[in-house]
């Protein structure tokens, strides 16, 4: 049955998804560009040179974005007791920490390929 107070945890469970999801990528990449596995922008899909810089990089991002979310995770309930507060908080901060982690791998895609 579903219990709000599992929802306490979601910035953990993202962080745990993430890291997972990471190690997968990062063990098994995507070979060839395709639109079904893989970080898929059309910055990393132009050339297969970009695809497998962004591959690599991109799950690399990941589980560092995932340790750091973990680590908020055990934080953030320490110095909020409002359950709804706590709530949001863990949402804002999965979602900055998402754009956050697309931006740094949109960044190194421009500066590693920047004449393509």
């Amino acid at each position: 049955m579903f219990n709000l107070d599992n929802i306490m945890h979601l910035s953990a469970f993202v962080s745990i998804v993430f890291l997972i999801t990471g190690f997968i990528m990062y063990k098994f990449p995507p070979k060839k560009i395709n639109y079904l596995y893989g970080y898929r922008t059309n910055a990393s899909m132009k050339s297969q040179e970009r695809w497998d810089f962004s591959q690599k990089y991109s799950s690399i991002q990941m589980m560092f974005t995932a340790i750091k979310l973990f680590i908020l995770s055990l934080i953030l309930p320490w110095f909020n007791e409002s359950f709804k507060t706590n709530i949001f908080l863990q949402i804002v901060i999965v979602i900055v920490a998402v754009g956050f982690m697309f931006y740094k791998i949109e960044k190194a895609i421009k500066i590693n390929f920047p004449n393509e």
